[in-house]
């Protein structure tokens, strides 16, 4: 039998330590390129390569006086900046940015061309700042990137933000306690060492557990955008769109500032399909979509109702509204004008109108498209521009969208 006593002490072993950073981070690096296997996250491939170079690194640094005859000085530490810099860039391509190659090394880089110089061989305190900046750089730089994406609202965000941020104030603390340091800097090293093995553990299988998490809350994200947007155009469809409205009019009823709808159905559509193809048809629907979308703001919600008929919401007033409506058709009578080749000259017609009711507006908007379509086509109509309708004629609001949607209500 053990006997544990009340003055037994647990000591940590460095040696051992490392071993079991080393297995850690390789067990991880693993997992994360198996499930990378499995779903095809490109950045979980990176954040599981740069787990196993990291723990590469990390041998590498526990037998360093085996190996220093052969690796430069230095080695093992670049090798897990290197991991540090894949780690930032991992987050990058999470959210569909680019690599960059030159800052993933450049941490790296710097720490190979310090170590050339007599000053930082011979300086131990010299040697644990820079290192402490570099990690500490790369792991302030992988917040920010989750930071960047905190519009997308994703559940796993703030811990994704919070973990990097943390790892990296503690990283930053050594460069206060080497000021401290004794003159050998062995003794102090050697206690605070083992210390932050253990954090950069803690860190690692944080951070991988929050990786699978944001890949996952990502692919049921996509899966569920899938479920609002128009396969043909891309654009938002009639649910998808509704519910971004919805949202935006709450949002700018609570601030008092107006909304407008914009409601857009191209000219001749049914002329264009029958008399070059539903090819044709389609690209140009794609064209429109395209053109829209460069044309209004990144506030705007711009989406496909069905056929060829668009819609959508912008935060301004109607008079402003008009005006980025004059400017899709412009910019559509322009680009439509040669469509795969056939000379078609699509224009569009354009409906706009203002309130606080999605319904209501879109009524009014399909109303004001309908007398852009009465008098010539290829025009911009306000609502407010709508005279009064008399009794003997159909009331033009029972048209286009209000008619669809009175088709799909069960009768009573």
């Amino acid at each position: 039998m053990i006997d544990f006593t009340a003055h037994s002490v647990i000591a940590l072993d460095l040696s051992t330590l490392f071993v079991v950073a080393t297995c850690v981070s390789g067990f991880l690096g693993l997992f994360l390129l198996c499930v990378w296997m499995q779903d095809r996250v490109h950045a979980l491939a990176w954040w599981g390569s740069a787990y196993l170079i990291g723990g590469l690194s990390v041998a590498i640094w526990s037998i360093d006086g085996q190996v220093s005859p052969i690796l430069p000085t230095g080695f093992a530490n670049s090798l897990l900046f290197v991991a540090c810099g894949m780690i930032w860039n991992a987050a990058r391509i999470f959210h569909g940015r680019p690599v960059l190659w030159g800052a993933l090394v450049a941490g790296a880089a710097i720490w190979l061309i310090a170590c050339a110089q007599p000053f930082y061989q011979e300086s131990v305190a010299a040697r644990i700042v820079l290192s402490c900046l570099i990690v500490a750089t790369y792991t302030f730089l992988t917040s920010a990137e989750l930071w960047r994406e905190r519009r997308r609202q994703l559940m796993g965000r703030w811990p994704a933000i919070f973990v990097p941020m943390l790892h990296g104030v503690v990283f930053l603390s050594p460069i206060a306690l080497s000021a401290l340091m004794p003159s050998d800097g062995v003794s102090l090293a050697t206690g605070w060492t083992a210390v932050f093995v253990i954090e950069v553990m803690l860190y690692v299988v944080g951070t991988a557990f929050i990786g699978l998490t944001l890949a996952k809350e990502r692919a049921v994200r996509i899966h569920k955008d899938a479920a609002s947007i128009d396969e043909l155009t891309g654009l938002l469809n009639r649910r998808g769109f509704l519910q971004a409205a919805q949202g935006m009019i709450e949002q700018r009823q609570r601030k008092g500032e107006p909304v407008s709808v914009l409601m857009f159905d191209l000219d001749h559509f049914k002329t264009i399909n029958d008399r070059y193809g539903h090819n044709v048809g389609d690209q140009a629907l794609r064209l429109f979509g395209m053109t829209a979308s460069s044309t209004l703001r990144a506030s705007d919600f711009l989406g496909r109702l069905g056929g060829e008929e668009f819609v959508a919401i912008l935060p301004a007033v109607m008079e402003d509204a008009a005006i980025a409506a004059e400017r899709v058709r412009i910019a559509f009578e322009m680009a439509g004008v040669a469509i795969a080749g056939c000379l078609i000259e699509a224009t569009v017609s354009i409906g706009v109108a203002g309130g606080t009711d999605i319904d209501t507006m879109l009524a009014d908007a399909d109303a004001a498209l309908y007398r852009a379509k009465a008098n010539g086509r290829n025009r911009v109509e306000m609502a407010d521009d709508i005279p009064p309708v008399t009794a003997p004629e159909p009331e033009p609001a029972e048209r286009g969208y209000v008619r669809r949607v009175r088709a799909l209500q069960p009768a009573a």
